[in-house]
Parts: C-alpha cells; structure tokens; sequence
C-alpha cells in the first residue's frame, strides 16, 4: 500500500499542536494587516491578531503562494508516496484553483480535494481522511469519497458587527447603519459553498436561538437518519463564547460537543465575538 499524507491549510482551525498529534501536515494561511503580511499560528498569534483588530488596522486576507505551496509537497513527498491536500472551499477561495493547477504537475502523487468546507466542517474533514487511510483506501478513492460527501454539511455563524462584511461588499453601509441602530445581529449560512445570509435577530441571544434551530432542523430534515457530529465555534476572547458553548450542550443534551476557534482568515471578515455551530453527518 501506497504510504499516504494529508495536508490541509490553517482555514481549518487545526493548529501546529493539533496537527502534530493527528499527524497531518498544515499550510499557514497569510493574511494582511496594514500592508504586513503575517502567516497564521506561525508569524502572528491568534490573541495578537485580535489585539490588532480592535486597534483599528486594516486586515485583509490572502492565499499561499505556489512556492511555498509546492515546496511544501515536495518535503512531504520525500517521505510519502502520495498526499491528499484539503484546502479551503473553491467557492470561497482561488486557492483550491491555483493548488489543482500546480498538482498537475506531480505525476498523479498530489490530489487536491474539493471538499467544499471551511473550518469546523474542514476540520472533521481532515479526520475523515486519517480514518479512511486506516481503513486502507487509495488517495484516489479518499478523494472522491471527500468530494461526493463535500455538501453533506451545515455551518450557521451569528455576526457580532458588520463593519468587516460592509468593507467586503457584502452589506451595504446603510444596511450596516440600520442593522447597528436597531441592535440587528445577522445569522450567515455556509452550506458546501458559499456564505450567505439566512436571518437577522435582535441581539446575540435571540441570534444564537435562530441558530439552534436552524441545526436541528438540519438535522430532522437534511441529515434524517444520520448520525450528526456536531461542534460549536467562535472568534475572538474564549471568555466570551463559553456560554455558547453551554448552550449548544443544553440544547442537544449532548456534553461531547467541542467548541474550537474560528480561523483568522474568517475573523478577517466577520471579526470578534462570532458565535457559530456546524454540523456534518457522518461519512456514509
């Protein structure tokens, strides 16, 4: 059997400790403040960055460069026949597009997978390939496995401000005034693709509440009869989020639920006090 690695970026929330003990192989995501570029877990820390966001500096995010990229696969390639590379979603990103064109050109060791996700559901991602080697699959089969499942997932983040969704063009300054004004929090939806609006509450409360339900309609509907693995998120100060993380248990009766961060390049654009919850069933 071929000896297979998997690779995947920092959009996944994996840390460099995380990876380390999975055994999987990580790519810094970079991302830019104030003309600066910085590279996740690695040049800037999570607490660092947040601290920069609040002063006021201007962030923007970016993609890994070819070289980097393919000195990365050469390393790995070194000690492994084959590697499986899970960035984040094509439809968020040009980085799966740029990854698929250079993987063209290593002979058929270098599979980059569409796999549709970002974060908690990137994660889980990244756990189903593992579990698959062990079982003894091709990266061929891994990676068609990965992308047949890719839409099988939910992701809801409720918005703390929408100053960062206005820069990026998608709120309007008035919509953004408004929504301030009347203490309007927005609900976003990732579904397999793209982010999208899917409701706005009054107050961060009433926004975590349309989110419970959202997943468990989910899961009564989209994902009936499967079994759902489910995980809470947030960005900025921990502290803060600790009684989302409560209430998603409470909710779901259920204290096996993890809660980890939002990667930077999400807070880039939805910035701190980000509650989310994301669901992906488990792989047929």
């Amino acid at each position: 059997m071929s000896k297979i690695a998997v690779v995947t970026d920092t959009n996944s929330g994996i840390t460099n400790e995380e990876a380390e003990k999975l055994g999987v192989f990580l790519v810094p995501m970079p991302f830019i403040v104030d003309g600066t570029e910085y590279f996740e877990g690695v040049t800037c820390t999570y607490e660092h960055f947040f601290d920069m966001l609040e002063s006021g500096k201007d962030v923007s995010t970016s993609q890994p460069s070819p070289s980097s990229l393919t000195e990365t696969w050469d390393k790995i390639l070194r000690d492994y026949d084959e590697l499986i590379y899970i960035p984040m979603s094509s439809a968020l990103s040009s980085s799966f597009a740029t990854a698929k064109a250079l993987a063209s050109e290593y002979d058929g060791k270098v599979y980059v997978v569409d796999n549709k996700r970002i974060s908690i559901t990137q994660r889980l991602s990244v756990i189903d390939a593992l579990n698959l080697i062990e079982n003894n699959l091709t990266a061929s089969e891994i990676s068609s496995i990965l992308e047949e499942n890719a839409l099988n997932c939910s992701i809801y983040l409720a918005v703390n401000t929408l100053e960062l969704l206005k820069k990026s063009g998608r709120v309007t300054s008035a919509g953004a005034a408004i929504a301030s004004i009347l203490g309007l929090k927005p609900v976003l939806q990732i579904q397999g693709e793209k982010l999208d609006a899917f409701s706005k509450a009054r107050g961060m409360a009433n926004a975590e509440k349309v989110m419970l339900n959202a997943a468990q309609k989910d899961i009564n509907e989209r994902f009936k009869g499967m079994k759902v693995k489910i995980n809470a998120a947030y960005s900025g100060e921990y502290s803060a989020a600790e009684g989302w993380l409560k209430s998603v248990r409470s909710f779901f009766n259920d204290e096996s639920i993890e809660m980890y961060k939002l990667p930077i390049s999400i807070s880039c654009h939805v910035g701190a006090g980000v509650k989310a919850i994301g669901l992906i069933p488990e792989m047929q």
